[in-house]
């Protein structure tokens, strides 16, 4: 086989979110690692929030591909991901403190790093967006309002990466000179749209940047490699590769709800330009989606369950009694019905070849579980996503009534030992999207869940 020439047959897959992120992508992609020789996280930064319990035992990672928790699996953070050298430290003490062997983490020595500034951008912009909101006093959630980011830096950092010239990319980190020279255009650049902010520190302070850089390079030194290569010698070799997506496909920066959005392509596109892999290497792609949505932040959310009425009571429950609040910033998540409209639509986007369901067991006890399949807009009813926030703001969600169930679902181990009404559930979902749901979760715990 030459260089460039692809294997016959693609062992490749990938794990990517349906909604609006949170779905459960870390339970998934740890549940399928051990059928592959490596974990590849392509997206996103510290601001992305995977859990995975093992016997009752949580581990919540941001930047560490899920993978880690297999000691003869590689970990590859590509150089389509945003790093925090901070953050990474953290977690890499974290999971050794608990006896996790990191040994095989590697870091893209073309992956960009998040600099101190862009976090003080961050919450800049954030605080700027938030006060013109409250100046209209008109509390809409439109274009001219606050994201709701996590305040982690990491818009700012990819808005870096596209405007270049003081961009710093982890190989940096081990080039003093380079460095030095690329942070000091970059905060030349900074000074002035920050001037008069009141949390700037030493972020806009040359030699100090410059100098915490060159002690997170040291750290992170032994981590560093080519992955671009490394991934592609991988997949020529024939083995297993997993792509893991952060976020979801409905905050992708190109695909999404669009300007409420993350600064990366969550989706199974993102995998070329975020490890230098060729998409189509790719030939199992799961789709992670909730049995219900979920959104953190501003924007549009046509079937949230809020409130002081009986919808946010519900709301209010399935909140409860999923832990709805993020991995990340410990904030509640926004709850709604299951809207299939977005699901169909990141299934086409994706090329989903199979559905992951989870929080199956947080609908148990609901008489009535609805599920949206059409939207109402411009008075006429539709099964299309919308392309921007603003209409899909004006949406109203057309729903499907289906009969819940009562019936403790978590210790099931197989689909005929689910109540007949959640079956109907997932099959439903099944003919909706037209892709079959390969796994479904029935609890947080790697063995609560049922593998086709």
């Amino acid at each position: 086989m030459s260089e460039n020439q692809a294997p016959s047959a693609s062992p490749c897959s990938a794990v990517v979110g349906m909604q609006w992120g949170d779905e459960g992508k870390g339970k998934i992609v740890d549940l399928i690692a051990p059928q592959h020789d490596a974990v590849a996280r392509y997206n996103g930064g510290a601001n992305a929030g995977h859990s995975v319990v093992v016997k009752g035992e949580r581990f919540s990672l941001h930047l560490i591909p899920s993978g880690i928790l297999y000691p003869s699996k590689l970990a590859i953070i590509g150089n389509g991901v945003v790093l925090d050298p901070d953050k990474l430290q953290q977690e890499i003490d974290g999971l050794r403190a608990r006896g996790v062997d990191t040994a095989g983490l590697m870091v893209s020595n073309r992956a960009h790093v998040v600099m101190p500034y862009h976090k003080v951008e961050d919450a800049a912009r954030e605080d700027s967006l938030k006060q013109e909101r409250l100046a209209r006093d008109d509390g809409a959630s439109s274009v001219v309002s606050e994201i709701g980011t996590t305040r982690r830096g990491i818009g700012p950092a990819y808005a870096e990466k596209v405007q270049r010239s003081g961009a710093v990319r982890v190989g940096d980190l081990l080039d003093p000179a380079t460095l030095q020279e690329k942070i000091a255009i970059a905060i030349a650049t900074k000074r002035a749209s920050l001037a008069g902010y009141p949390d700037v520190g030493e972020s806009l302070d040359v030699k100090a940047v410059t100098d915490w850089a060159l002690r997170a390079g040291e750290i992170i030194r032994p981590m560093v490699h080519d992955t671009t290569y490394l991934l592609n010698n991988l997949v020529r070799a024939g083995k297993k590769v997993l792509f893991e997506s952060a976020n979801g496909t409905l905050l992708d920066v190109d695909h999404g709800t669009y300007p409420f959005v993350t600064g990366s392509s969550c989706s199974v596109g993102g995998i070329g330009p975020g490890t230098g892999v060729p998409v189509q290497r790719v030939g199992r792609v799961t789709g992670v989606m909730k049995a219900y949505s979920t959104r953190v932040g501003s924007g549009p959310m046509p079937t949230e369950l809020a409130g002081p009425g009986a919808d946010g009571q519900i709301g209010d429950r399935i909140r409860n009694r999923g832990r709805e609040f993020g991995t990340t910033t410990g904030r509640p998540r926004r709850v709604g019905w299951l809207d299939l409209v977005a699901v169909k639509y990141s299934a086409m986007i994706n090329g989903t070849t199979g559905l992951a369901l989870t929080m199956l067991d947080v609908l148990a006890g609901l008489e009535t579980v609805r599920v949206c399949t059409k939207y109402e807009f411009g008075g006429k009813q539709t099964d299309r996503f919308l392309p921007d926030s603003a209409s899909l703001a004006a949406a109203r969600p057309v729903y499907t009534d289906l009969p819940g169930f009562s019936e403790d679902v978590s210790a099931a181990k197989s689909r005929s030992e689910l109540p007949a009404r959640a079956r109907a559930y997932i099959e439903f979902i099944e003919q909706t999207v037209g892709i079959p749901v390969e796994i479904v979760s029935v609890g947080p715990d790697r063995a609560q869940t049922i593998a086709s």
